[in-house]
């Protein structure tokens, strides 16, 4: 058997996407695992979060309810499947849509790339989410530059 023929294509249920941010590794890192950063950021554009738990160690839970604009709340739970300091976050969503985050965190010289990797188990659960999943997260990604620059002032 090949190499290539172990590999399997994850583009039908896989949702990608990267950003460079102007910050240090270990900030971004924090702004991604301090629940008091966390919740000002994570959530498309005019959603807010209510995080009932959030222990980011393996086997903790990140359960939170996050409100839409207009009013709808999304409960989500999520259990931390792995946490390398500063390097990588990944967890499984178990409430519906079901999916894995791998989220990796590479040194750019001054700045952090940000690899945010979301397979979902069925690609009929991807595509219930990816008209919206793709936008919203490249807004959580918007927040979260705007969290970072707020979080480099306070630093001085």
């Amino acid at each position: 058997m090949s190499d290539a023929s172990k590999t399997s294509d994850t583009s039908d249920r896989e949702i990608l996407s990267t950003r460079v941010f102007d910050a240090p590794r270990e900030l971004v890192f924090q702004a991604w695992t301090d629940p008091e950063h966390l919740k000002h950021w994570w959530g498309p554009k005019g959603f807010t979060n209510t995080f009932h738990e959030f222990d980011p160690r393996p086997g903790g839970a990140w359960n939170f309810i996050m409100h839409g604009p207009d009013g709808t709340d999304y409960k989500n739970i999520s259990v931390f499947v792995e946490i390398v300091k500063p390097e990588r976050i990944v967890f499984d969503h178990i409430s519906a849509p079901k999916f894995r985050a791998t989220v990796t965190f590479a040194e750019k010289a001054e700045k952090t790339e940000v690899v945010w990797r979301m397979l979902f188990e069925t690609a009929a659960g991807f595509d219930k989410i990816k008209g919206f999943a793709v936008e919203g997260n490249r807004q959580n990604l918007d927040k979260l530059a705007e969290r970072l620059a707020m979080m480099k002032v306070r630093l001085g």
